[in-house]
């Protein structure tokens, strides 16, 4: 018998998808943090083997669009200068 995952509700595009495969081929890592009990959540950004934890909190309804967003805006920083 499987696990079943559980889905996270948040549908990414195919340019949420083409930004996140260019920030992993490219060293940069971006994945969620626990802060409390599943109930509160950090994003950790890894560049160069350095990580910086947002400052703010995210509840689990707004936490991977808003990693999606971290991912697009490295994407559009850097990718031209890759």
């Amino acid at each position: 018998m499987g696990v079943k995952k559980k889905s996270t509700g948040y549908k990414y595009s195919p340019e949420d998808f083409k930004a996140y495969h260019w920030c992993v081929n490219n060293g940069i890592y971006i994945s969620p943090f626990c802060k409390e009990n599943f109930i509160s959540w950090h994003i950790d950004i890894e560049i160069n083997k350095k990580i910086n934890r947002s400052p703010q909190v995210f509840d689990p309804r707004e936490l991977w669009e808003k990693i999606f967003e971290y991912y697009k805006y490295y994407y559009n920083k850097y990718e031209q200068n890759i």
